[in-house]
């Protein structure tokens, strides 16, 4: 048992060093230009501090707004918790939604410490109250990422199309098209060789595999899981579950929109300019890093520059859309929930699955 949790507290360590080492690369990236702006300026360098500079900015934020981005980001996790609900009300299982939004939000709190940690943490914690498989839950859990990874999707196509211009130029500046599409073929061709030959390699191997217990148990296993994943087919209202789905993007757009209003230097930037920003912070958070930690401040400070705000500030954005979602929702309710849930579900006995129920009566 030490031995497990020395394992998960040594990858907490590796993981945090990733996001900081990261982090401090964009902080030092942005103080040598800030040092240098302030010597164009005439200051002196002993004055000139990134680090006081995004304190003070940090004490001139309008926490106000920040109130609602938390309050935006709550909606979104109720949705989710709905949006699971739905998928595993196909399978027979109807979780109390309490405990559904309770162990979405430990699992953002999870992923702060190890990258995607999150997902299983809320499977297991989920299938553990509510006494449902395992291996369901998480192939519910897979549906709502993948709707996930849809909608990033549609996002960043609406973001090319609407912003082609400013977004293309920054792409411009950094490297040349061909170049990139050229990296990005040969990525694909490893790829595919890889996983042909994985295939094939399945193929020659799968009756001896097919007699192994552990192949059996893992093909159990993953038939719980290839059900859960089905569960979007077998939808009663998929009108509602795409409601949902749009509303969780909605509210994390609206929180871009909110933390701009936060901050004076971004306060004077549109619907666009947010569109642009929210797309590069979301594909720097899918970067396994904890919780996006230095990647989403790379990203973000790149697109608030494609609108004429300086690095700094844009620096200082940043950390305070990162650290007042991730300490202000994410700690505090992820905290709560691991205190809350054990104290809800003490006398709490929920319906087997209705599958096992039919089971148990014939």
């Amino acid at each position: 048992m030490y031995r497990t949790y020395l394992i998960q507290f040594l990858k907490f360590l590796f993981f945090l060093g990733i996001g900081l080492g990261i982090l401090y690369l964009v902080y030092r990236s942005q103080n040598i230009a800030f040092q240098a702006d302030c010597a164009t300026k005439g200051i002196p360098a002993e004055q000139c501090s990134l680090a006081r500079k995004v304190v003070n900015d940090f004490k001139g934020v309008h926490y106000g707004w920040i109130l609602v981005v938390l309050a935006a980001f709550t909606i979104s996790n109720l949705s989710r918790a709905l949006r699971l609900n739905m998928l595993l009300h196909s399978l027979g299982a109807h979780p109390r939604l309490i405990n559904t939004f309770l162990t979405t939000v430990l699992g953002y709190f999870s992923s702060l410490a190890i990258p995607r940690l999150g997902e299983v943490v809320r499977a297991a914690t989920l299938a553990q109250y509510e006494k449902i498989p395992v291996e369901k839950v998480m192939g519910a859990v897979v549906v709502d990422r993948i709707m996930d990874v849809l909608c990033i999707l549609i996002v960043t196509v609406l973001a090319l199309v609407l912003e082609a211009g400013p977004i293309w130029g920054f792409f411009d500046q950094q490297a040349r098209l061909e170049e990139r599409l050229g990296g990005a073929g040969n990525l694909a061709l490893w790829a595919l060789l890889l996983g042909g030959g994985l295939v094939l390699l399945l193929y020659l191997l799968h009756k001896p595999l097919g007699r192994s217990a552990v192949f059996q148990r893992v093909q159990r296993m993953a038939l719980g899981f290839w059900q859960g994943i089905n569960t979007v087919r077998q939808l009663k209202n998929p009108g509602l579950f795409l409601l949902l789905t749009a509303n969780i993007w909605i509210m994390f757009f609206l929180m871009t929109i909110l933390c701009f209003w936060a901050f004076d230097p971004t306060a004077h930037l549109g619907w666009r300019a947010a569109l642009t920003v929210f797309v590069f912070g979301s594909w720097g958070v899918v970067v396994p890093s904890p919780a996006g930690m230095g990647t989403f401040h790379f990203m973000a400070q790149q697109a608030l520059g494609i609108y004429g705000v300086s690095g700094d500030d844009g620096f200082s954005w940043a950390n305070i859309s990162f650290f007042s979602v991730n300490i202000g929702s994410n700690v505090l309710i992820g905290l709560s929930s691991l205190i809350l849930l054990p104290i809800i579900n003490r006398h709490y006995h929920p319906k087997p699955l209705a599958a096992e129920t039919a089971t148990t009566v014939s």
